[in-house]
């Protein structure tokens, strides 16, 4: 249809920014950008609310056929609301891996993670994808450093995983693996596949022999640039806790007793191929003995002084990729969990609310029913936790009402600058 003159014309194209905020996207169908610090979907602010399930290649590849745990735990989730998942797709060495020596995977496991993609982009539901782990647990860098010394080169240390050649050689060519990978079940390569939302070089990376961040910074340089000359549709996260290093002195008061893990979240989070920011946050863990509401301050401040750092100084949207209470903690009570639970989602909201930059959070972690062999304190079964679960799905509900505010707005300005331009 015509439009009889700019005025007109520029009205109808608010209208429609107006439908799109308001149109039920199918959540999948496009890629996940970034636009200034704010996560965008089609052109529009996309604020989410998440989880961590890493177990899910595990369980899908396990031989009595558990595949089923996976495709409930992504139906409950879609029925609360929660549109991001973030899981493994590494498995190093050892029992059921995917990756069995350095190159060589083993297929069945492969196609467990295909099903997990697929089954994801059934539900809904986003993936953030870890392509290592920092800890022995499923392989990680312990592994790649045991399978170089296998093979004659002389390594010290775990740390030598940033610097040594050979290792880094291994990792890239895992990246390459996974990246170029065809699902069997989709047909869909997975840099191609929207249902990805971004990838992580690695779960929690530390390195105890310098504790300035800057062997990391130099690992995530030449690795980010590795995963974006693969693939330059997705998103790239580095999977940091968030502890501060020495780029920034006065920064360092943020970190839990004194914690310096040989991170830098300002440097390493600068480095131009990496597009987002994360933080994790467990204050039962790091500050033992302290009561509820000094662990709830610590988050408080913990959030706040990372997301004015996304938004001022990075000028990256963030994630708060891991944040849990454990029932393994003394006083532990659900109502406890669930509060603490409010108290994460209530700061999230707000900053959301006020300006973005904070794309959501991702709560550790959903389970399945039948998975106590699996439990490690902080899991949560929807279907068996009706109070938690409500916790998370109101989340889901402001998360979502505020994005289609902040999308509001976003066309608001648009159309004002337009009509500046016209007039």
């Amino acid at each position: 249809m015509a439009c009889k003159g700019k005025i007109s014309c520029m009205w109808g194209m608010f209208l429609l920014m107006v439908l799109v905020c308001e149109a039920r996207v199918p959540v999948t169908s496009g890629f996940i950008q970034t636009r200034d610090s704010h996560f965008v979907l089609n052109g529009s602010p996309f604020l989410f609310n998440g989880f961590n399930s890493y177990w899910m290649m595990y369980i899908a590849a396990e031989p009595s056929e558990q595949r089923y745990k996976v495709s409930n735990v992504f139906r409950a989730a879609s029925a609360s609301g929660l549109n991001v998942c973030r899981t493994w797709a590494f498995s190093d060495g050892g029992y059921q891996a995917l990756q069995t020596s350095p190159g060589v995977y083993d297929e069945h496991v492969f196609q467990a993670l295909d099903f997990v993609i697929s089954e994801a982009g059934k539900y809904g539901v986003r993936l953030i994808l870890a392509l290592s782990n920092n800890y022995q647990d499923f392989g990680g860098r312990p592994q790649y450093v045991k399978w170089a010394r296998s093979a004659g080169i002389p390594i010290n240390s775990d740390d030598e995983f940033y610097t040594n050649a050979v290792v880094k050689v291994y990792y890239k060519n895992h990246v390459k693996k996974v990246l170029t990978r065809i699902n069997t079940v989709t047909g869909i390569a997975y840099k191609d596949d929207t249902t990805i939302m971004a990838w992580e070089l690695m779960n929690e990376p530390r390195c105890q022999v310098d504790s300035s961040g800057k062997t990391i910074n130099g690992w995530v340089q030449e690795m980010a640039s590795h995963v974006k000359s693969i693939d330059n549709k997705h998103l790239l996260g580095i999977g940091m806790e968030g502890f501060y290093g020495d780029s920034i002195q006065d920064r360092k008061q943020y970190n839990p007793g004194g914690y310096q893990v040989g991170t830098d979240f300002i440097s390493n989070h600068l480095i131009k191929e990496i597009d987002f920011a994360t933080i994790h946050a467990y204050p039962d863990a790091w500050l033992p003995g302290q009561n509820d509401y000094a662990q709830a301050t610590f988050m408080q401040r913990w959030l706040t002084s990372h997301w004015t750092d996304s938004r001022t100084v990075l000028k990256k949207p963030l994630i708060f990729a891991e944040f849990g209470k454990s029932n393994k903690d003394s006083g532990y009570s659900i109502s406890a969990r669930d509060s603490f639970l409010n108290t994460v989602y209530t700061n999230i909201y707000n900053l959301a609310r006020n300006g973005g930059t904070i794309g959501g959070g991702l709560v550790w972690q959903i389970m399945a029913e039948g998975m106590e062999s699996y439990n490690d304190g902080y899991e949560i079964v929807l279907s068996q936790n009706a109070s938690t679960t409500s916790v998370i799905a109101q989340q889901s509900t402001h998360m979502n009402a505020c994005s289609k505010i902040l999308c509001k707005r976003n066309n608001r300005s648009r159309l004002a600058a337009a009509m500046k331009h016209i007039i």
